[in-house]
Parts: structure tokens; sequence; C-alpha cells
């Protein structure tokens, strides 16, 4: 049997341009070799848009139309619902007595995120967000799986499931497995506006959706090389944002258009232009099929039914082995 894959998004906007180079890539790549399980993570979504749930149910089909649209495949890859998979829900149980408080607390990214939304949780963060990471254990290991491609910022998640699973292991029997995670190939995109991460909450993203003309104004408003003012001074391209993402769509180009700027021979407006040009025609095959799926809510419909059901009945295995081992098989 192939090893097996747990990947997947929270359904609380379009994917853009970071989740691509940071898991998407990879997870189209590796759904020939692996087992791949694609969730939307509609649970995980709402323990910080618990005041929204009907913007994370209208987001569940865009970022499923996403995934399909960069090359997910419903015949190799099972997309599903997680809210859809109870078993999760119980897992989530049993762990959360595997893990204290104050781990949960030490989370980097957990921490980073709690400060990140202040205005949301005042003065005192929910059980639910504080204690995401073990949701998302119950994720993978539900599925037994045995890669996790991630950005940057998960590796703490990840770690997180892998302590989870050897205690389990050692207090009850070694069923679980472990999984390693697999970083992508840009482990944290930065944003347009030189911030350290593309963000949909930072607004600072170009979304896999987006059309032409809204690429060329987002790119135009890009971050440049703050000392190069005029048109004919020499530039710095490695402190700037557009020759960054020149390095992911001009490859080919990439050394000549960085001796152009440092020589003075390059200005911003024109190498905005081109990377805007670059970037619509890399997105352009993404954004026809997403356009199929669009036209056919239908067909998206009974991919996430099929794959949700297949899910369920993967899921309901390891839930059973779980119990057997933890003496709740009544």
């Amino acid at each position: 049997m192939k090893k097996r894959i747990l990947t997947g998004d929270r359904p609380t906007g379009p994917l853009h341009l970071g989740h691509y180079f940071g898991a998407l890539k990879d997870r189209v790549a590796l759904q020939d070799e692996y087992d791949t399980f694609v969730i939307i993570a509609d649970v995980q979504a709402l323990t910080d848009n618990f005041n929204d749930p009907k913007k994370v149910r209208d987001n569940v089909y865009q970022v499923t139309m996403d995934n399909l649209a960069v090359g997910i495949d419903p015949e190799k890859s099972t997309i599903f619902i997680q809210s859809m998979i109870p078993q999760i829900a119980e897992l989530t149980i049993f762990y959360a007595n595997l893990v204290t408080i104050a781990r949960l607390q030490r989370n980097p990214t957990v921490k980073e995120e709690i400060a990140q939304k202040k205005e949301l949780f005042k003065e005192s963060v929910t059980y639910g967000f504080l204690g995401y990471p073990i949701s998302q254990a119950a994720d993978i290991t539900v599925f037994g799986a045995h890669l996790v491609p991630v950005g940057e910022d998960q590796l703490p998640q990840i770690e997180q499931t892998r302590e989870i699973v050897r205690k389990f292991n050692h207090i009850y029997g070694a069923i679980l497995v472990e999984p390693e995670p697999k970083i992508g190939e840009v482990p944290r995109l930065k944003g347009l506006d030189g911030s350290a991460k593309m963000s949909k909450s930072l607004n600072n993203t170009i979304d896999l959706g987006d059309e032409p003309e809204t690429i060329s104004k987002k790119v135009m408003k890009a971050i440049t090389d703050p000392a190069k003012v005029r048109l004919n001074d020499a530039g710095h391209p490695e402190v700037c944002c557009v020759f960054y993402y020149h390095k992911l769509f001009s490859k080919d180009v990439c050394t000549g258009i960085s001796e152009e700027c440092k020589k003075g021979d390059r200005g911003c407006v024109q190498c905005k232009k081109e990377l805007a040009k670059n970037i619509i025609e890399y997105l352009t095959p993404i954004r026809e099929r997403r356009r199929y799926y669009e036209a056919r809510p239908k067909e998206v419909e009974e991919i996430l039914r099929v794959g949700t059901r297949r899910a369920y009945e993967a899921a309901a295995i390891t839930l059973q082995q779980v119990k057997e081992k933890m003496f709740l098989d009544y």
C-alpha cells in the first residue's frame, strides 16, 4: 500500500500564492506517489471565526475549487470536510488528556497568532483556539499520515503531533503513525508589503483566482528598494520585494534584472509591469480550471461527498483501533 499524506486548508478565504508555494505545489506533485487526503478544515477555521460561521461555510467550496484548480485530482486524492468526520472530534478529546496547558502555551505559532488576534480574544484566549494543535494531531493521525506538507509556520504543530503520538503509543500500545513534515519550495512567502508572511489578514496577498487586472494593481503597490528613489538610482535587489518575486516567476532572466537594477538601468515601474505579466501568465491555467469548476457547483459537491465518505471509512478504522487499545470498545 502507498504511504499516506494529510494536508489541507482552513476555509477562511481564497487561497493565495503563499499557500501555493508553501504546500499546494508539493501536494499536487506528491499525489501520484502517496495516498493523499486533503482536509477542508472548517472546524479549525471556527476557532477564530466562531462569530462568522457563514463565512466558513461559504469558503468550504471556494477552497475546494482552489485545490482542484491547482491540479488536485479527485481520482487520486481524497478531498473531504473536517466537520463531517466525527472520529476527529473523538480523538481530539482523547489526545487532550496527553497535553498540558503549559505545553500548548509554549507553541510559538499559537503565541504569535494569539498576539495578532487581540481584538477577537480581548483579555482571554478561547480553549478551542489554544488547543487547535491537538485537533490537528487528530486530523493527521486518524488517517495514519506518514507525511504532512506544510509551511514553515506549521512545524511546531507537527512536532506537537509527534509528541502526542509517542506518548499515546507508550501508554496504550504502538498503533499510531508518527508523521514527518515536508516544507514547501518557499517555507514562508513574503507579502507584497514586504512583511515576513503573505496573509489574508494582512491584506498583502495575490489570490490564485485573481483576475489579471487585480494582479496588476496589487503588484504595482508592492514594496521596492526604499533607497531607489529615482529611475537611474542604483538599486539593491536583495532588499526589494519585487525582485524577491522575480526569483519565483522570472527565473530565466533574474540575473539580468539584478544587474540592470544595480547599475540604475532599470526602473521600478518597468520591473513591476514585467513581474505582473509573468504572474498572470503563471496563474492563467489555474484561473481557467477554477472557472470550469465555478460553472459546475454540483460537480464540486459530488467530489466533496465522495471524498468525505471515503475519509469517514478510513477514520473509522483508526478510531476503532484506538478504542480497543484504550479499553473503550464496549
